[in-house]
């Protein structure tokens, strides 16, 4: 995560990084990450995007930095800081989400609700399964549901073989969500952000829908959203880079 500093900069650069990828500048001096990495990523578009985030920090030197939006540079800096010597242990906790899917959830009442859980969540689920061989079963209130071993292994390992930065990605949107079933829907284009966000607060704007909100409740919504937003455009530069998201094995 960015520390919380002041704008000391004029110009935020990207440019060819020696040895390869694409490093972030500051009025020619390269970026670092919090634990003094370098910060350089795969490719030109994702590094413009990250120096438009810096760039767009204040108006001048002395403005406050907001790390909140500059929601790139953070996961490219934990994909370097905090993934990449590891990445099998993030891996791992991303997995576990499939062994409480909020998709393998339903609503017991009322009839609505049921109908558009079923309609808005099934399709992801058998796209799951249709992609993955890995079938998760559903269940109809809170009681908890385990699921079948091989499915949450075949998802283990689709999970394991994802690069650091795009994984870096998928952590963000499978935490906000819930849900390892819509973070791979939206990891494989299959869901867009705002599909992805709709089907995760389904339950929500249901029942906001029917008794209204409150401003906390909205401020959750609005930063799931933006959770979810962030990791789709991380996925979709690395895409224009043409950046594979399968970690490349020696």
């Amino acid at each position: 995560m960015v520390g919380q500093i002041k704008r000391f900069w004029r110009e935020a650069a990207s440019g060819p990084a020696e040895g390869g990828g694409h490093a972030v500048c500051l009025d020619g001096r390269p970026v670092r990450t919090p634990a003094g990495k370098a910060l350089v990523v795969p490719g030109p578009a994702l590094a413009a995007a990250i120096a438009a985030e810096w760039g767009g920090q204040g108006h001048r030197p002395g403005a406050p930095v907001r790390p909140q939006d500059m929601p790139l540079t953070q996961l490219a800096c934990t994909a370097l800081d905090r993934i990449a010597a590891d990445p099998a242990a993030t891996a791992a906790a991303i997995a576990r989400f499939a062994e409480t899917d909020l998709l393998c959830y339903r609503a017991e009442e009322p009839e609505a609700l049921i109908a558009r859980q079923r309609a808005i969540w099934q399709p992801v689920l058998d796209w799951l399964a249709q992609t993955y061989d890995a079938p998760l079963g559903v269940t109809a209130g809170l009681m908890p549901l385990a699921q079948e071993r091989a499915a949450l292994e075949a998802l283990g390992r689709v999970v394991a073989r994802i690069a650091p930065l795009p994984l870096a990605g998928l952590s963000l949107a499978v935490g906000a969500m819930g849900s390892l079933a819509l973070g791979l829907a939206l990891l494989a284009g299959r869901l867009d952000a705002e599909a992805a966000a709709d089907a995760a607060l389904l339950d929500e704007t249901f029942q906001a829908e029917r008794w209204g909100s409150d401003p906390e409740a909205e401020a959750r919504r609005a930063q799931l959203r933006a959770d979810v937003a962030a990791a789709a455009r991380l996925f979709a530069l690395l895409r224009t880079d043409a950046v594979p998201f399968e970690a490349q094995l020696a």
